[in-house]
Parts: structure tokens; sequence; C-alpha cells
């Protein structure tokens, strides 16, 4: 087995051997070897990856319009982050997504990648940054604290947009099977809100350098920054009105958070209310049946548990405690910076993910084969004392009350007591009960 070839490079803290096919370099090697903690590597959040490069891409464009950088070091590090933007090299940033630093690890191990796919493509070998450095020209202009909260808005716009069409596909399949039952407009209420929220995340900070100043920066940088991520992604990418300010807050994760958690809420209700109706079949309400996935039980024979609204509000309860995460996180920024942020985004990832496979699942394998069971709702109704109400406007709220009482405590229904007492005739009262007619406001005068 041939021996593994390192090279050497150095840093703050001194020199390290990195493996020489690395295309990482010293400092993305201290971050996988400081922080083992979510078991949730970078590299496995492409989104996040190519976040980082069109943010790093788009200040190679404005950093060539000022002068901080060569044409050909730019053109090395635009097609680099081209590269990283398709999908390829993702598997060189193996480091945790929640670290200590501010996200500082993250954006170094972008601008390490970067830099020496770059190198390589003018020709050189990697490590060889006299040509091409990490920090002084991949990060010209930047601060991890800028290029890491544009990176994360960058990608949780790519995130937001890949999850809308997983909630649209639920909503419609509740709008489908609204004639047996209805829950979309619950939801469709919510996508509003988190299109609306989303929108946030294209005011960035690109410019804003360590705390808002723009300190290493050159003038005319910040607005040919955004002019770049505008080209890049198509977007209406703004820059934020006070760059200070702008630094430290995470407004816009918070905001997409709380989208998330109502949503989040909404669609708990459902799974209880359809477990609730599901229930049975001889002892619960048993309205409804759900497809059946799985055995319940292994000691009770015949039993089938409603395992995907379980699992989905499973995913709910996640979501709903990943919000607390992230204003716990969002609290905790001091001064003109949020060092907080790596599990911010972890979190809003987290939830995003969850709730993208959830409602596949409760879709595919809940919404779309439910069905009413007909005649138990029939018979609950017919049976039901509270169709009493329907009857207050013809027969009044004193006699209603007298019929409700007798059929409570004689265990007979409420059309056969109506009828034995002569109160109304049989067509008369089945006028009055059709199910239709307890869905809005109905004239029941003209049953009088």
């Amino acid at each position: 087995m041939e021996k593994q070839k390192y090279r050497t490079e150095s840093d703050l803290l001194g020199q390290r051997e990195v493996p020489a096919e690395a295309y990482y370099g010293v400092q993305t090697s201290r971050a996988i070897e400081n922080f083992h903690i979510s078991g949730h590597l970078l590299c496995d959040y492409s989104n996040f990856i190519r976040g980082m490069a069109i943010t790093k891409k788009a200040a190679a464009m404005a950093n060539i319009e000022v002068g901080m950088i060569t044409p050909e070091q730019g053109e090395a590090i635009m097609w680099a982050c081209d590269q990283l933007i398709e999908g390829k090299y993702h598997d060189q940033f193996p480091i945790d997504m929640i670290q200590g630093g501010a996200g500082t690890s993250t954006n170094m191990a972008a601008n390490e990648v970067i830099a020496n796919l770059a190198l390589e493509r003018m020709g050189h070998q990697k490590g060889e940054y006299q040509y091409c450095s990490p920090n002084d020209v991949v990060n010209a202009s930047q601060s991890t604290n800028d290029a890491y909260p544009c990176a994360i808005h960058m990608a949780l716009a790519l995130e937001h947009l890949a999850f809308m069409p997983h909630l649209e596909q639920i909503i419609a399949a509740l709008d489908y099977k609204s004639k047996e039952f209805a829950f979309a407009d619950s939801l469709r209420g919510e996508y509003k809100n988190l299109r609306a929220t989303a929108d946030e995340f294209l005011i960035v900070n690109m410019g804003a350098t360590a705390i808002g100043t723009g300190i290493c920066s050159k003038p005319g940088y910040s607005e040919a920054c955004i002019k770049a991520l505008r080209k890049i992604t198509g977007w209406n990418i703004t820059l934020a009105d006070n760059l200070i300010e702008a630094t430290s807050a995470t407004t816009c994760m918070i905001a997409y958070s709380a989208a998330m958690k109502r949503l989040a809420i909404k669609t708990n209700k459902i799974c209880n209310d359809l477990r609730l109706l599901s229930s049975g079949p001889r002892c619960g309400l048993n309205e409804i049946h759900l497809p059946e996935r799985q055995p319940g039980s292994s000691i009770m024979p015949g039993k089938v548990n409603p395992v995907i609204p379980e699992v989905m509000n499973q995913v709910c309860y996640r979501v709903i405690g990943n919000d607390m995460t992230i204003s716990l996180a969002s609290d905790n920024g001091q001064l003109e910076l949020n060092v907080m942020e790596p599990v911010i985004a972890y979190t809003l990832f987290e939830s995003i993910h969850l709730l993208e496979n959830g409602y596949d699942t409760l879709r595919r394998f809940c919404i779309d084969g439910i069905r009413a069971n007909e005649e138990r709702c029939r018979q609950l109704v017919e049976h039901s004392i509270g169709i009493v109400t329907m009857l207050n406007p013809i027969i009044g709220y004193k006699t209603s009350t007298k019929i409700a009482k007798e059929a409570s405590e004689t265990g007979r229904g409420v059309y056969e007591l109506v009828l034995e007492h002569k109160l109304l005739t049989k067509k008369q009262l089945d006028e009055i009960l059709k199910p239709e007619n307890m869905l809005q406001p109905v004239d029941l005068t003209a049953n009088k």
C-alpha cells in the first residue's frame, strides 16, 4: 500500500502536515481536528457550499473591478467557484456544521479549497499560495463576518426554493381531498408567510468586512459585489442599510425560523386531527380511514397505528424546538458580532430538510390514501345530541333544551324524539338536518 503523501502549510499557530491530494489547507485541517460535535459535516450540505461559492465568486468579480486582485487570479477564482456551484469537490469540506469562531472555519475552508483549485487552473501546485493566497486573494475585501452570513443567506434562499414545491404538493393533495375533509387553507396561509420572510435572505452585508466599517476594502467594492451577486443568482439582492447593525443581526433567520415554527404548529394540528378522526375502529371516532402502513404492535394482534401522522408530529416537535435554539443563539450576539451563527444555520437547514421529507412522506403514505367512513359519519351525526342546535331557530332554545336532556337521559336520538313529540314533520326535519345545512348560514325559518 502506497504511503500517503503530505505537504506542509503554516498559519498563526505554526506548521502542519496536510494531505498532498487535499484541496483544503491548514486551517480546515485544524477544524477537522477540533470540532467533533454534531456528526453532520459541511460536505453533506451542498447548498451551503454553493452559497459560499456564490459569495466568493461575487467577491472576486468585485475585487477585479476595484483592482484588489489581478484579472488572472479573479478568473481562476471564478472558475473554481463554478466548480463548487456545479456540485464538484464538495468532499473537500469535511468539517462539522457546528463550530466555534463565528464560522471562520467554514469561510477558511472555502478560501483554501477555492485557492488550491485556482492555483491548479493557473498552472501551479496546491499550496503555492504566493500566486493565489486564501487570505489575501480569495478572501480579499472580506471578513468571515460578512462572507459567512452572506453565504448562509444565499444557501437558505436556495434551500427555500427547493423546499417550497414540497409544501405546494402537500397543499395540492389536501385540496384534492377537500371534498371529504379540509385542511389545505390552514397551510396555504403559512406558505404565503414563508415566502414573505424568505425575501429577507436577499438583504446582505457584503463589504461590511470585520464589524461593518468596510475596513480593508476599497470604495465601490460593496456596490460592485451586490451587482455581481445579482448577476450570478438572478435574484434582487440588496445591500443592508446599516452594515454595522447587519453584521451582528440575524433577524432574517429568526423570522424564517418563526415562520417554519408556525408552519409546524399548523401541520402538527392537522396530524393530531387525522389521528383523532381515524381513532378506533371500535372505541374511537373512526370517521376516516388512514392507509395501513405496518403492523402496530408486537403483542396486540390486528393493531394498526397511524404511523405517518405520528412521525410527522415528531418532525413538527423538532422544528418547534429548533426555533428555540435559533432564538437563544440569536439573542447571544454581542456588540458587532454573533459568533453563534453556525448553530443557527445548521438548525435552520435541519428544520427545512425535516419538513421537506416529512411532507413528502405525509402526502405519499397518508393524505393521498385517506378515505371517509361515510356510514360511520352518518351514524354519528344522526345519533348526536348536538344536532339539536340546528332546531333552535325553529322550535326555540327552551324546547330544544328539553329534547337534548331527554335524549341524554334515555339514550334515544334527537331525531326520533322530535317526531315523537310532533314538533316537526319528518319532511321538515329531514330538510333542516341536511348535512350541507350545517356547513354554512341557512335561513331555516321557512321550515316552521
